[in-house]
């Protein structure tokens, strides 16, 4: 990996892990008791006599954010030794992001940490973005789905990875769960773009190029 491309990413982190430190006081209001609740079911707060019903438990939020917690914690150490700096002390998850980022310009010397880093990160915002109902951006990808031949290829620039949206494909692949899951889809993550080119009758350079582009399109949002 180049300097420049470095630096790239490190710039990149730093967009991420800004995003996280937002999100993750949003998740921990979607978790408490009554935050968020939807309007509809305001008037339902209480029971007879006035008494106040329990607030459903909201399972998917507290896995996202003991997900990204744990991801958090993990990433710290990971950095903390790469860069030789011992084990960090105890901290909240916004704080730990902070130390993150201010290790970030000792980080970009280390490429593969780098990359780690960008990766972590922007896999813990979209889970985080997924509990809270927020929708990824999609875009379409030329060529054609090599299971079903439909137009359907969609990329997920957050997530690098692209799949096919019709409802009714499927494919052969023994590790894809689409043949049991009606509501799974068959994706191929960025390792695999070039041999989906050659499927398809895309660009392996015009599919990278169309996801850096919306990628830098959601990052300056």
């Amino acid at each position: 990996m180049s300097s420049s491309t470095s630096h790239q990413d490190i710039a990149r982190a730093t967009h991420w892990i800004d995003l996280l430190v937002r999100l993750f006081p949003e998740l921990l209001t979607e978790l408490a008791p009554g935050g968020r609740r939807p309007a509809s079911t305001a008037g339902r707060s209480r029971g007879a006599g006035g008494r106040a019903d329990s607030a459903p438990v909201r399972l998917h939020v507290s896995d996202a954010l003991r997900d990204i917690t744990d991801g958090v914690v993990e990433l710290e150490e990971a950095v903390r030794d790469k860069l030789g700096l011992g084990r960090p002390t105890r901290a909240g998850v916004p704080e730990r992001l902070h130390r993150i980022e201010r290790l970030l310009d000792r980080v970009a010397d280390h490429p593969v940490l780098t990359r780690h880093v960008l990766d972590e990160c922007r896999r813990m915002v979209r889970r985080g973005n997924r509990a809270l109902g927020i929708p990824e951006a999609m875009v379409r990808v030329d060529g054609r789905c090599p299971w079903c031949r439909s137009v359907s290829l969609r990329a997920l620039p957050a997530g690098r990875t692209i799949l096919c949206v019709n409802p009714g494909c499927r494919c052969t692949d023994p590790r894809c769960a689409c043949a049991e899951d009606a509501g799974h889809r068959h994706r191929w993550a960025e390792s695999a773009w070039a041999e989906l080119a050659l499927a398809s009758g895309a660009d392996a350079d015009g599919i990278t190029e169309l996801v850096d582009a919306a990628e830098a399109a959601e990052e300056a949002a």
